[in-house]
């Protein structure tokens, strides 16, 4: 007689699986283990390389190549990037006989080439090696203004600063101090000298650490504003002691961060009466998750990048020597702490520093900011695009906040 199987019960032990099965699986599982470790080892790797290089001062990289050079015509053809395209004048870093060279309007182009005017003269003898960098700079030496100044030396946290000083053509308590930009040099501020000189107003094109040109700090490394707003600081009161009286700030991209936290944080922003910022990073987080995106980085590399960059216990590895404080970088969240009026002027085809910071910014203190919108120009190259316009939107901007030494003078 047959006996009917017992149906299972709940709490019933399990049968055990086979040996073959089980070192199946646990082989499954040990593969799959290391491929995990694996994956994260690399995202890790790839993200602490993101975020040195982040805060890692770099040489200029060279960006298009020469393709031509015309002696006879004068005319440069270079490979056709988004910069090398833009209508105006610009330069371009270049190694053999010429180190830098400026470059007029655009002649001829299609899919792959640009052919430009030159505006340095190059020998039939002069020869060019066919990588270089397309900048905005334009001019490269203070003397191409034909302005009279001074090279100065500004002790600041950090060290003795160089400086260019070019005072305006009588004497005058209303002062620029211009901060560059990440991985350039003062000399990227040249171009807004001649206008504020119109105005009668003092100029002085700063430099700060780990910028190549002043001290080095301790870690060698950029603070991305948190740090470096203190030798701008250095740089307001010599220009105090100088007999400055009213002082605007005028920052260039990162430059936009640090004038911004020197606004913010400074004894001495009582002597600040206005930032104009051209192209300025206002939400390092928004910048470079956007770069990440154009670099095709997966969101978890960004993600640990950043978070990398802002905590204690990385900074071994990135080599910041401090942790990255982005929110107090973020000055969008921190506009109600904003007291002086800010001109922004920004491309909405900047292709490095997104613009979406400086509208939010304009939402959020309509009362303060005033925003000048640019197509095409690309990052910190307005004034190359438009000169004109450029031009005319800072002076209007100094004009209508009475920051002329004409008003100062009524004033006091």
């Amino acid at each position: 007689m047959l006996v009917p199987r017992r149906a299972a019960t709940r709490g019933a032990t399990p049968q055990l699986l086979a040996p073959p099965i089980l070192a199946a699986v646990k082989t499954a599982v040990t593969v799959l283990s290391a491929a995990l470790v694996a994956v994260l080892a690399a995202l890790t790797v790839t993200s602490v390389r993101v975020a040195r290089t982040v805060v890692t001062p770099a040489g200029r990289v060279p960006d298009t190549r020469i393709l031509g050079l015309d002696t006879a015509a004068q005319t440069i053809t270079l490979s056709s990037t988004p910069d090398s395209r833009l209508p105006g004048r610009y330069g371009l870093f270049t190694t053999g006989t010429e180190q830098y060279v400026k470059l007029g309007s655009v002649l001829a182009e299609d899919a792959t080439t640009v052919k430009r005017k030159l505006l340095t003269h190059i020998g039939t003898e002069s020869h060019l090696a066919a990588q270089a960098a397309f900048s905005g700079w334009y001019f490269a030496r203070p003397e191409e203004l034909h302005l009279p100044f001074t090279s100065e030396l500004i002790g600041s946290p950090s060290g003795p600063c160089p400086a260019w000083l070019f005072p305006a053509a009588v004497d005058t308590d209303v002062w620029v101090i211009q901060v560059h930009g990440r991985g350039t040099t003062r000399s990227e501020c040249l171009r807004a000298v001649p206008v504020f000189h119109e105005l009668g107003i003092t100029s002085l094109l700063v430099s700060y650490r780990n910028d190549g040109e002043a001290p080095r700090s301790r870690a060698g490394t950029y603070a991305l504003g948190a740090t470096e707003w203190r030798d701008v600081e250095a740089a307001v009161v010599f220009a105090r002691r100088r007999g400055a009286r009213r002082v605007i700030i005028m920052g260039w991209s990162m430059g936009g961060a640090i004038a911004l936290q020197l606004a913010l944080n400074s004894p001495h922003r009582d002597a600040i009466v206005g930032l104009v910022l051209d192209s300025p990073v206002l939400d390092w987080r928004l910048v470079l998750s956007y770069q990440a995106k154009l670099l095709h980085l997966p969101s978890p590399v960004t993600g640990l990048a950043l978070g990398a960059l802002g905590a204690d216990w990385a900074t071994a590895v990135t080599g910041t020597g401090a942790p990255i404080p982005f929110d107090r970088l973020d000055v969008v969240s921190r506009a109600a702490e904003l007291e002086h009026p800010i001109l922004i002027l920004h491309s909405d085809d900047d292709g490095f520093v997104p613009s979406d910071a400086s509208h939010d910014l304009l939402t959020a203190r309509p009362d303060l900011v005033e925003l000048e919108v640019f197509e095409v120009a690309r990052h910190t190259k307005l004034w190359n695009y438009d000169q004109e316009r450029w031009s005319d939107s800072i002076r209007s901007w100094v004009l209508r906040q009475g920051l002329t030494p004409a008003h100062a003078a009524a004033e006091s």
